[in-house]
């Protein structure tokens, strides 16, 4: 079963951060605002999976195409790489 991680801890333990592009529609319209996605990762850490719980759709695609790229130092239950889940937010402003 995949553990809960908290956001604090899934930004400490990422290796690699890809940061968001900023689509090029949104900041023509100005559009700005926070994105939270929920990332699956697995015993590796890899993010295998990315679903977003809220946010703009301009803004959505990028944090999602940018996390997907992510690497995460593995998860450790009683001793053991495990699979996790973490919920992650991004405020995407001009």
């Amino acid at each position: 079963a995949e553990m809960r991680v908290a956001q604090p801890d899934a930004m400490r333990a990422a290796i690699k951060k890809v940061q968001p592009d900023y689509n090029p529609i949104a900041k023509q319209m100005r559009v700005q605002g926070d994105v939270e996605v929920e990332a699956h990762v697995s015993d590796s850490g890899e993010v295998t999976d990315v679903k977003v719980m809220s946010g703009n759709a301009l803004l959505t695609a990028g944090v999602v195409k940018a996390v997907k790229d992510w690497r995460i130092q593995p998860f450790q239950e009683n001793g053991k790489a495990n699979q996790a889940v973490a919920t992650l937010r991004f405020s995407i402003k001009l």
